[in-house]
């Protein structure tokens, strides 16, 4: 592997998590020379705590090159979003880093437009056959209990994975949206249905208190829904188990409809007051960084806008403005 051609850096670890192996390009990813990762904690050589470190040794030594995005302090002031494919090589722990700021570094959006149709249409179409596949092996009845875990937490990851698909291909996406006069609350509903196995799970509701007699949106329902839907899953992942979301729907100025989604257990931290909707500019922004960037570019695309509301403490308001 050329590590300089991929602009990423290969790391190998010892079973004390200490940096054994650097290659690549470790100045541009890491913000250090090769040489003086050598012999470096993990967890100080990536930027993240101790504890992090481990569960990223323990991830890599399952050898099944599983990806992890991790936000990490590399000396700057602003957190740096990297990319980790763990796994072993040569007998060693392992990960293959890219920096997503490096990556996206100078990119116009036609590019990223290109790349995420492209890549969006090369995954979904293997990810389908997977998908399938399990789903047939879950109808076998002669299926053990544990085998019928395991394929259930395989169809979670599928779903997680559609959900991430869908987010790429609507940042990227710049064709323009088939708008039309639809009723808020069925919309929200629809994007909740997208969700639903994962919030039957955690047993979470989302209970949707409409004020009376509300005009229209307009809105492509299509485009809208699987970004509504991860976000009103991220607020899920936060709230204890049979606890509700609860989402506020009610007039705003003339012409204008607002969505009020309060998420109790959320913080703002001072650093990420100014990047909250930049992709991977929030640990908010579950499903790869991409969720309330997503948002934010379908909700401007269709004449309307977000915003939050939030400090360091817990509780943060999001509201959704809809034109009418």
């Amino acid at each position: 592997m050329n590590a300089h051609l991929l602009q990423a850096a290969l790391l190998a670890w010892s079973p004390g998590l200490r940096v054994t192996r650097a290659q690549g390009d470790c100045a541009a990813v890491l913000h250090r020379p090769a040489e003086e990762l050598l012999d470096r904690p993990l967890h100080l050589a990536l930027g993240i705590s101790p504890e992090r470190a481990r569960e990223l040794d323990a991830r890599a030594r399952e050898d099944r090159r599983a990806v992890e995005f991790i936000s990490s302090e590399l000396g700057s002031e602003d957190a740096t979003p990297l990319r980790l494919a763990l796994g072993m090589d040569e007998g060693e722990a392992s990960a293959c880093v890219q920096n997503l700021n490096v990556l996206l570094e100078g990119a116009p959006p036609v590019q990223i437009s290109r790349l995420s149709s492209s890549l969006s249409h090369e995954i979904r179409n293997p990810l389908s056959s997977v998908k399938m596949a399990v789903q047939t092996l879950a109808r076998n009845t002669g299926l053990s209990d544990r085998d019928r875990r395991r394929l259930t937490i395989a169809n979670r990851e599928i779903r997680t994975m559609e959900r991430m698909l869908w987010l790429l291909s609507e940042y990227g996406r710049d064709t323009t949206p088939n708008i039309d006069a639809h009723v808020l609350r069925s919309v929200i509903q629809e994007a909740t249905g997208m969700v639903a196995p994962e919030l039957a799970e955690r047993r979470i509701e989302v209970r949707v208190d409409e004020e009376a007699e509300l005009p229209r949106v307009r809105v492509d329902p299509n485009r809208l829904r699987p970004v509504l839907a991860q976000v009103l899953l991220n607020v899920a992942m936060g709230r204890p188990e049979d606890s509700p979301v609860e989402v506020t729907l009610r007039r705003g100025s003339p012409g204008r409809v607002l969505m009020v989604l309060k998420d109790p257990a959320a913080a703002l931290p001072p650093e990420e007051n100014g990047t909250l909707f930049e992709p991977f500019g929030s640990r908010l922004a579950r499903g790869a960084g991409l969720s309330l960037a997503a948002l934010r570019r379908v909700m401007m695309g269709q004449g309307g806008d977000v915003a939050a509301e939030g400090s360091a403490e817990p509780g943060m308001v999001f509201t959704l403005t809809f034109a009418t």
